[in-house]
């Protein structure tokens, strides 16, 4: 049916939009009455016919239900009385600007750039190393034109702020009336805006525990109560209800009165529970992942969580990705500055006119170089030298994320434990884990509020016993931790059986690798499929025969990857999303379940032994997959990060630095190729002991005198990470390979190649190198201070190759690997990672 044209004496459907929402502002002609308890208590006169957009109307009004009907004409009397308890605490204000959006109206919302994170700001913009860099804000154009929201430099008038919580409390709300325009708008919004100040809030609230206290104002104290006022333009609308007479009013149930008594039989009259927001224990019965393995299910039986648990369902679950993969790739780069900010101090409430509605926080002084994401002289690159011509505040104020009142305990251990945590390597991990316990239980020491000490220790104690792999140190490493002892509680950081155990397990690897078979001096020239896999795998039904005694129960098996590809915190296909498609967010992972149990899809990929035994075996094999093969031998893990990708020549090759395992030397190197359009691939390499060991990616000194020529490739873009991870022995247990790049580009299945032995392979940079010597004076990013012009520099710039130390080598020719890839997008919120099984090296 086409509709009917507008003409002069008919009015548009513009017309009759604005007529009804002139009557929603100025509460005429209603029908229906919505008196609201909850976190606020006020009376909304509205309109049927306007609110049956609305999922939870349309049921309310159309379904049987005794509102279904008005209980008596509204023309010149009053309109019916509906009384509604928001028992989610979530629920507040903001659902005000639902109800408008129903109306067609409502305040167009505006976020702060200071909030948003760019591929050039992928920390903010106040956290840029050259000072608060906001010049991809200019025209206010930061986010998407679909997404209609403004980021201006300053508040548009009769727009609404939309602070992290009341992003939260829109999602809630939207969700719980069932508006999925509203409830899409605010989930891109909020996968948008990841980053220091609102990781922690958006991760608690993904895990239940709420949207939070009040955003803090940033930019003066005289603007406005942004929280708890009405939204702009709304003012008007509700009739607050005082809270005397609140407190005299007979209790109101959860859901609208009915006059009549319903029968308890009778299944047209019975509101069913909302599936999107519920309260509940520890032990979820709408859970779905009561039937997989998790090291955390050891709650006892029965116990109930006390605190009041919301939860969305996917919405939920992906608010959540974002959140765990931001702090798995920038949480290095945050504890350097949470050092800074004092370690184990009381954080007082801070508010800095570059940064809006932080959390508390506290002022430290700017990094002098970049965290242990990268090689030492990879430092400075993201928080280091300023570039000169723009200055920098002398302070910033750093969100609390490590210290307590930040993660929690469990959250510590989750992130700093899983293989996707943006570290160069096993040793880096540890010391990140040390400074971060020592921090807290300083900060305990001090009375600072936070998690019972019981619990904190008993996650400190699974971080240093599980999450770290000494097997993947060098014996000079693992010397060392064996007399590290913590100040503050006297007693060695490590238990001396894990690291004997990690060395008994080297040495079997050890053995495999470099054992002859009887009568044979040496390996074949020509390496068979037998020389090149160990044998290292077993499989689900082998592993309880393996265990001899009865200790090893608690040995960890890891899986053995297959070819597969897999997308965490993936913010694409909200745009127009229907509830039911918001409840259904996951399904694109073809099977994979994330959620807190699994921290979000970046839980340790691995299960001990007794979890093998019937009837757990039926739990592992249906987890990891019926054919899944497993090893004793953990996967080996680092980091890489490349700059100036985009300034790369087609078929030229960009190495990271290069790493030993297992008796072989590996790196990664990038390349631009032809396949599909122009693409940037990703390469795992076999670094051969005879050639030399190239050199490494580094970043450019400051300032730069030769601009990036401009490219027309969507490709990786200046600034370009990528976290290497790579995994288990060249044989038939595994490597990974995480790659996280700090610039979304398109990932082709390339990142899964071999290359020959014999092909120019990457090297680790040399400590010292290009960017360590440009925070010297006597550098060239100095040399303008003395008069003279800074020399041009050709990018991208290496630094000078340094081999590992070998402690021994594996003699085979080609040996089969087995590894993974985790590329992380420019801001840090998603992640992509391909596992191979195997390729030949």
């Amino acid at each position: 049916m086409t509709p009917t044209p507008a003409s002069p004496t008919r009015p548009s459907p513009n017309d009759l939009q604005s007529h009804l929402y002139a009557s929603f502002l100025q509460r005429k002609t209603a029908d229906v009455a919505l008196r609201i308890s909850g976190s606020w208590h006020a009376i909304y006169r509205l309109h049927r016919v306007v609110l049956i957009q609305a999922g939870y109307f349309q049921s309310l009004f159309t379904s049987g239900f005794s509102e279904s009907k008005p209980k008596h004409s509204s023309y010149g009397g009053d309109p019916d009385y509906i009384d509604i308890t928001f028992d989610d605490l979530n629920i507040t204000r903001a659902g005000t600007v639902c109800i408008a959006r129903l109306y067609g109206g409502g305040p167009p919302l505006w976020i702060s750039p200071s909030m948003i994170p760019t591929s050039n700001c992928p920390l903010t913009p106040p956290f840029a190393s050259e000072g608060p860099d906001y010049s991809s804000h200019q025209n206010g154009n930061a986010l998407p034109a679909s997404l209609d929201i403004s980021s201006a430099l300053t508040l548009p008038p009769d727009h609404h702020p939309a602070t992290p919580r009341f992003l939260l409390s829109l999602l809630a709300t939207a969700m719980f009336l069932s508006i999925p325009s509203v409830a899409s708008q605010a989930l891109a919004a909020i996968l948008r805006t990841v980053g220091p100040h609102t990781v922690v809030r958006y991760l608690n609230f993904a895990t239940g525990r709420g949207i939070g206290p009040p955003d803090e104002l940033g930019v003066g104290s005289d603007e406005g109560d942004y929280e708890g006022a009405p939204a702009v333009g709304l003012e008007q609308v509700a009739e607050l209800i005082k809270e005397e007479v609140v407190s005299a009013s007979p209790p109101l149930d959860i859901y609208p009165r009915n006059d009549k008594p319903q029968s308890a039989t009778s299944t047209d009259n019975v509101k069913e529970e909302p599936k999107h927001s519920h309260i509940c224990g520890s032990h979820d019965p709408d859970s779905d992942t009561d039937s997989e393995y998790h090291e955390d299910d050891d709650t006892a039986p029965g116990a109930e969580r006390l605190d009041p648990y919301y939860y969305y369902g996917a919405v939920s679950d992906k608010v959540g990705e974002a959140a765990a993969c931001w702090l798995s790739r920038w949480g290095m780069d945050l504890l350097q500055l949470e050092q800074e900010a004092g370690l184990a101090s009381s954080i007082p409430a801070a508010k800095v006119h570059d940064v809006l509605w932080s959390s508390a926080a506290q002022q430290a002084p700017w990094a002098a170089d970049r965290p242990g994401s990268a090689p030492p002289e990879m430092r400075g690159s993201r928080l280091g030298t300023p570039t000169v011509g723009r200055s920098r505040k002398a302070d910033l104020a750093v969100p609390v994320i490590w210290r307590r009142g930040g993660l929690t305990a469990k959250w510590v251990r989750g992130v700093i434990s899983s293989d996707a945590f943006f570290v160069r390597g096993e040793k880096e991990r540890y010391e990140a884990a040390r400074t971060v316990v020592e921090i807290r239980r300083a900060a305990r020491a001090k009375g600072v509020a936070g998690e019972l000490a019981e619990v904190e220790e008993a996650e400190f104690e699974k971080l240093f016993r599980d999450g770290i792999y000494y097997a993947n140190m060098h014996l000079d490493d693992l010397m060392a931790i064996t007399k590290d002892v913590s100040p503050s509680t006297g007693k060695p950081v490590v238990p001396l059986s894990v690291l004997q155990t990690a060395q008994w397990n080297q040495a079997t690897l050890y053995h495999r690798i470099t054992a002859r078979p009887p009568g044979s001096s040496s390996p074949p020239l020509s390496p068979s499929s037998a020389t090149k896999e160990l044998g290292l795998g077993v499989s689900s039904a082998d592993i309880p025969q393996l265990i001899v005694h009865p200790e090893e129960q608690a040995k960890y098996f890891y899986p053995i990857p297959g070819d597969s590809s897999l997308r965490l915190g993936d913010s694409s296909g909200l745009e127009g999303a229907s509830m039911d498609q918001l409840f259904d967010l996951g399904s694109a992972k073809k099977g994979t379940n994330t959620s807190e149990a699994n921290f979000f899809g970046l839980e340790q990929a691995r299960r001990p032994a007794y979890s093998f035994s019937p009837p757990s075996a039926s739990v592992a094999a249906t987890t990891a997959g019926a054919g899944t093969q497993w090893t004793a031998h953990p996967p080996f893990r680092f980091a890489v990060e490349f700059w100036d990708v985009d300034t790369l020549k087609e078929k030229s090759r960009l190495h990271s630095h290069t790493v030993w395992y297992a008796g072989s030397l590996y790196n990664v190197y990038v390349q631009v190729v032809r396949k599909k359009g122009v693409q940037l691939g990703i390469y795992l390499h076999r670094q051969s002991t005879v050639d030399p060991v190239p050199a490494s990616s580094a970043p450019a000194p400051i300032p730069l005198m030769l601009p990036a020529p401009p490219r027309e490739r969507g490709i990786l873009g200046r600034g370009s990470s990528a976290s290497v991870s790579s995994s288990r022995p060249p044989s038939a247990s595994s490597s990974t390979v995480l790659v996280s790049q700090s610039s979304g580009s398109p990932m082709s299945p390339l990142a899964r190649t071999s290359t020959a032995p014999g092909s120019a392979p990457s090297s680790p940079a040399a400590a010292g190198g290009a960017a360590l010597s440009s925070s010297l004076p006597s550098s060239p990013a100095f040399a303008h201070l003395r008069g003279i012009a800074p020399p041009v520099v050709a990018l991208p710039v290496t630094a000078p190759a340094v081999a590992p130390p070998q402690p021994y080598r594996d003699p085979r020719g080609a040996v089969s690997a087995y590894f993974t890839i985790a590329c992380a997008s420019a801001t840090g919120a998603s992640l992509t990672r391909f596992t191979s099984a195997p390729d030949v090296f």
